[in-house]
Order: structure tokens, then C-alpha cells, then sequence
């Protein structure tokens, strides 16, 4: 099985990376935005970086066209079976593509900073997610049925 871990540089990869003693013994990679000294942190032997951000509104539209041929090639040569993410911008496209190219199976992990209202992503990855961990329990309510508690991963 081969596990992609997407997130946004910074808290987002900061908290997936608390899974990697879940992960380790499994082929993993990472797909990120640029961050000075993210990827020196990476433990991971390959990993991505996705330039530039789609939410860089000097670029609009086009950043976000960019973004999606970066990842679709970087999905078609990895070829993923699971996606795990805790979001943010890189986390859509990635996951979307690998859902419906690949059949992915997308855990998706809303971050700690999310109590009682839910992030942007996680609403619009939530209709795509097999699984949907938020980290406070007044998300339950927020999120439905699909939404697991899974306690905090800091």
C-alpha cells in the first residue's frame, strides 16, 4: 500500500506528521507547498513541492491550473491508494484527483485549531472522505455522520 500525505507547509504537516509512527512501516510520500526548511524536516525519502499556492490571488485562475498538472503527474507516477490530509489548498486538488483517477481511499483529519466551526476544506472534502477525524467533539454535531472523534493528535 502506498500512502501520500498532503498538506499545506507549517501546523497543517506539523500535525500529520504526528502519524507517522502509524504509517512507517508502510511506502510514504509528501506533497506540500514551498516553505523555507519544510522539507529538511520531511522523514519521508521522497517528497513534492507544489508551486505556487492557489490562494496567491496574483495569480489566480492560472495558479490554480498549474497546480493541478503538477499534481496530476506527481499522482499518475506515484499512484497512490490512500490519501491522508489535514488539509489546506494543496489538499483539494489532490485529493479530488486521486479520489475519482485512482479510487483513493482519502482520510482526512480536520486540524486542532477547528473546535466548534469547520475549516473550509474539511467542507468541501468531507462528500469524498472514507474517513472524517476532527480532533474536538463539538464538530461531531458540525460535520454529521461520517465525522469520527479521534482526540488530538498534539
Amino acid at each position: 500500500m502506498k500512502i501520500c500525505i498532503v498538506a499545506s507547509a507549517g501546523g497543517h504537516l506539523l500535525e500529520l506528521n504526528k502519524l507517522l509512527s502509524i504509517i512507517s512501516n508502510y511506502d510514504y510520500f509528501y506533497i506540500t507547498f514551498f516553505l523555507k526548511n519544510v522539507t529538511n524536516n520531511l522523514s519521508a525519502r521522497t517528497y513534492y513541492v507544489i508551486n505556487p499556492d492557489i490562494r496567491n490571488p496574483r495569480l489566480g485562475l492560472m495558479a490554480f491550473v498549474i497546480n493541478f498538472f503538477q499534481t496530476l503527474k506527481i499522482l499518475l507516477k506515484e499512484r497512490p491508494n490512500v490519501i491522508i490530509t489535514s488539509g489546506a489548498t494543496v489538499a483539494f486538488t489532490t485529493c479530488y484527483l486521486a479520489k475519482f483517477l485512482l479510487r483513493s481511499k482519502i482520510l482526512f483529519v480536520e486540524t486542532m485549531s477547528r473546535i466548534n466551526y469547520p475549516s473550509l476544506i474539511g467542507r468541501l472534502l468531507y462528500p469524498i472522505a472514507d474517513m472524517f477525524l476532527v480532533q474536538w467533539k463539538p464538530l461531531l454535531k458540525v460535520y454529521g455522520k461520517k465525522a469520527v472523534y479521534g482526540g488530538q493528535l498534539l
